[in-house]
Order: C-alpha cells, then structure tokens, then sequence
C-alpha cells in the first residue's frame, strides 16, 4: 500500500504501533508490516519524518539508547498522544462506516 493512499491516516497508525511499547523506527516499520500482513510496508522516508512531526507536536516522545553498539533512537506515547490515539480511532470508525456504506451500497447505520 503506498503512502499516498494512508494520507491523514499515517498519524494514527504510527501512534497505534507505539500504544504496546517504545520501538525504534524500524521497529515502527515492521510492526506496521506485520500487523497489516505486508499490505502497509513504507519507506524509512515516510517514517521518520512522520515521527519527528509528532515529536514536535508533543505526541510522542524519543530518547537514545545503545543496542548491541548501536545507537538508537526509540519513540514512545506521550499522554496526548495516547489522547489522540483514541481520537484517531474515532475518527477512522466513522470514516470507514461512512465509505463502506457508499461503496459497499450499504445502509449508513441508524443511529441510536
């Protein structure tokens, strides 16, 4: 799935990949690929840039740490990010009721 196609969506699903723990970006990678079954495989260039956005939006937060030698840069939830996690999700199951009933030709659900 290319990026273009999760536009407004990305937010939410990196936050989603960091809700069960602090990872590394290419941890976020691959959480994300594995959750979707290889559908949402993006570069390290959609990535990174995303998470530095929510760094400075105080969404998430990051810290450096050293594994096996390595230097590495680990992103966790902030609150408000975890607030807008719960946002995100609102928002998703609305739009995607509202897109399956359009093209699934399903009744929008009566509200009540």
């Amino acid at each position: 799935m290319r990026a273009e196609a999760l536009k407004g969506h990305l937010d939410g699903l990196l936050l989603a990949a960091l809700e069960p723990g602090p990872l590394h970006g290419y941890g976020v990678i691959d959480h994300l690929r594995a959750g979707s079954g290889g559908r949402i495989d993006l570069p390290t260039g959609t990535i990174y840039p995303a998470l530095h956005r929510l760094e400075r939006a105080g969404l998430v937060r990051s810290r450096w740490s050293d594994s096996s030698g390595r230097r590495r840069r680990t992103y966790e939830l902030t609150p408000a990010g975890a607030a807008a996690l719960d946002e995100s999700r609102v928002g998703w199951a609305e739009f995607a009721t509202a897109v399956s009933a359009l093209l699934g030709r399903r009744a929008w659900p009566a509200a009540t």
